[in-house]
C-alpha cells in the first residue's frame, strides 16, 4: 500500500491492519523477530509461499518502514532483511497474538476434543 493511501486512513486500528494484516506479513515479522534473514531463509521458514508473494510482502513491509533490506556488494550478491525500530515496536502485538493462540488451544480446543 502506498504512503499516500495510508495517510488518508483515520482509524489507527485500520491503519495497523493495512500495514500488517495478512498472514504472510505477520509470519515474516515473526521470523524477523528471531533474527535477520535472507530471502531463501524466509521462504524456507514460511513454507507454502511463492517467490512472488514473498517479494511483494517484503516490499510492502519495507515501504512501510517496518523492515530494512541490506544489499552487500559481494559475488554472489547477499541481501538480508531485518526489522527497523518501528518494526520492533510490533513485537507486543505479535506476542499478544501468540499468547491468545496458545490460550485458545489450551482451553477451547482441548475442551472440545474431550466432549
Amino acid at each position: 500500500m502506498k504512503t499516500e493511501e495510508l495517510s488518508t486512513i483515520e482509524c489507527p486500528v485500520i491503519l495497523t491492519i493495512k500495514l500488517i494484516g495478512n498472514k504472510w506479513k505477520l509470519l515474516i515479522l515473526r521470523s524477523l523477530f528471531l533474527d535477520t534473514c535472507r530471502f531463501n531463509q524466509l521462504q524456507k521458514e514460511l513454507g507454502d509461499i511463492s517467490q512472488k508473494v514473498l517479494t511483494e510482502n517484503l516490499r510492502d513491509l519495507e515501504r512501510a518502514k517496518l523492515i530494512s533490506r541490506t544489499v552487500y556488494p559481494e559475488v554472489p550478491p547477499r541481501v538480508e532483511y531485518s526489522l527497523t525500530l518501528l518494526g520492533q515496536s510490533l513485537r507486543g502485538i505479535v506476542q499478544a497474538m501468540k499468547d491468545f493462540g496458545e490460550n485458545y488451544q489450551a482451553t477451547f480446543l482441548q475442551r472440545k476434543s474431550k466432549n
